[in-house]
């Protein structure tokens, strides 16, 4: 499921948000200000981000140039009371694919975040590599230098996601949740199970390890 974090100070903003976004299909999570909203960001990387300019501490502004910092391709929607044109201008010229001035129309709101998630998907390469990895998301095989490596439907869904989040810490609830889902009532270990699968085929050849985990952290797709 994808993911949509929304940063704004005013809870009313975010209770509406998180309701109807959810009710959309989307995991939404909330932070009412700009650091919380960085953190969140930092732990489990979002698909879009929802977010306000005016918020005491750091404004949005200065949130969205660390989150462009630390991410180009992700999608940003500003939300905001500043109506000036210069605003919006600042606003997309510092990185954000939408501005959206309040108060908002709801039905607007969400036909905007699936047309730039529709855009993430599409500007997405067929082919994801890293290193001497790659995978085809065309025909869903694996290639380690040479090697051709066929997966499974859920190894394939787990690799992907490794290779959508290059040297980014992923959590266990992170995959739990893009791979199996938030509502997902299997055996725990399911994870640890279907990384080992995944480093076993990922390195028959002998090749170095690209799958790490950081015990008390996840896991992250690195350089040995």
């Amino acid at each position: 499921m994808q993911r949509i974090l929304v940063v704004d100070d005013d809870l009313s903003v975010t209770s509406v948000l998180k309701r109807g976004l959810s009710y959309e299909g989307y995991v939404v999570e909330t932070a009412a200000t700009g650091v919380e909203g960085l953190e969140l960001a930092r732990q489990q990387a979002p698909d879009l981000v929802i977010l306000d300019i005016m918020m005491p501490g750091l404004d949005g502004l200065e949130v969205l140039r660390r989150l462009r910092g630390a991410d180009r391709d992700l999608p940003v929607l500003l939300l905001t009371a500043r109506d000036a044109p210069t605003d919006q201008v600042l606003g997309l010229e510092l990185g954000a694919d939408d501005y959206v001035v309040k108060p908002f129309t709801f039905e607007v709101l969400v036909a905007r975040v699936k047309a730039l998630l529709r855009r993430k998907e599409s500007d997405r390469p067929a082919v994801l590599r890293f290193a001497d990895l790659a995978l085809d998301t065309g025909t869903r095989m694996a290639h380690r230098g040479e090697r051709s490596i066929t997966l499974t439907s859920t190894e394939y869904d787990l690799l992907q996601q490794f290779l959508e989040h290059p040297r980014r810490v992923l959590t266990r609830d992170f995959l739990m949740e893009r791979v199996w889902g938030y509502d997902f009532g299997g055996n725990t270990n399911v994870l640890e199970v279907y990384v080992k699968q995944l480093r076993q085929k990922l390195e028959a050849d002998g090749q170095p390890r690209l799958i790490h985990t950081l015990r008390g952290s996840g896991y992250v797709l690195r350089e040995p």
